[in-house]
């Protein structure tokens, strides 16, 4: 496996889309990501698999610039991608692009019942600060709010 990670173009689209269909149960659409990759206040992170003779899009995580804090919209890896610390790289690059651009803080929810995904967030200095009622559409569960505020770490 040889990943790389890099900036999502409006191009990558598509690729996008089918990770997302493979990681949650109400995905984005194609053009929600077209959209998102061409605004200014959005940044998104691929993790790309170069191994083969062409690139494969197989995760990404995104996040939201707005003033000084970074809101993680997604962080989402193919099933066969997942164990191998791909989402961990991904995290420590999203941080390390945000850090250059002036922020000083980063939240995001997660659903409490994702306790990989929890632990992971903890193990970059996230720390839980409440949860949001009912804010999944398609089960109804909560989310639990989560910051890391770079003067903390």
């Amino acid at each position: 496996m040889n990943m790389i990670f890099r900036q999502m173009q409006p191009s990558d689209a598509g690729a996008v889309e089918l990770v997302e269909k493979a990681c949650f149960a109400m995905p984005w659409s194609r053009k929600a990501f077209w959209e998102e990759a061409a605004k200014k206040d959005a940044y998104y992170l691929l993790a790309v698999d170069k191994s083969m003779d062409r690139e494969k899009v197989v995760g990404y995580v995104g996040v939201w610039l707005i003033f000084n804090e970074g809101h993680i919209t997604n962080v989402a890896l193919i099933p066969e991608y997942r164990g191998k610390g791909i989402a961990s790289l991904m995290i420590k690059n999203i941080i390390s692009v945000v850090k250059k651009r002036a922020i000083d803080s980063m939240t995001l929810e997660v659903r409490p019942s994702n306790e990989k995904a929890i632990s992971l967030y903890k193990k970059f200095g996230f720390k839980s600060v409440g949860r949001r009622p009912h804010y999944y559409l398609n089960n109804n569960e909560d989310a639990e709010i989560m910051w890391l505020i770079f003067n903390d770490i």
